[in-house]
């Protein structure tokens, strides 16, 4: 059974670059000599900051578009391993949403992932 790695880079940019291969260290290769994507190719050097190794590409193909579909913060509680963050970044945020509705002060994120 063919593995699969799902990952996240930093751009130069402080951008980050999901993606999943089912070879990581050639396609790390690549990214850094500027033929892994158009993306990471614009945005040169890049640093590998998460990976995961799955039974199967298709398992790390899914995880990739999970994990690019999250936002930033969420992303980067998964990079730090604070796994306790991920439940409350997931969670709207929006004024009309329901749980918002009784609270009587705004809800903002928490940018500190170091404290705790």
């Amino acid at each position: 059974m063919k593995k699969g790695f799902v990952y996240i880079l930093e751009c130069c940019d402080g951008t980050f670059y999901t993606g999943s291969t089912k070879d990581l260290e050639l396609r790390l290769d690549q990214h850094k000599n500027g033929i892994g994507a158009k993306y990471t190719a614009r945005r040169l050097p890049v640093k590998l900051l998460y990976s995961k190794e799955f039974t199967t590409i298709s398992e790390a193909f899914y995880r990739e578009k999970q994990i690019q579909g999250w936002s930033r913060i969420k992303k980067e509680a998964l990079i730090k391993n604070k796994w306790e963050y991920l439940p409350k970044f997931s969670e709207c945020k929006n004024e009309t949403h329901y749980s918002n509705k009784k609270a009587s002060t705004p809800l903002s994120h928490q940018n500190n992932l170091d404290e705790g």
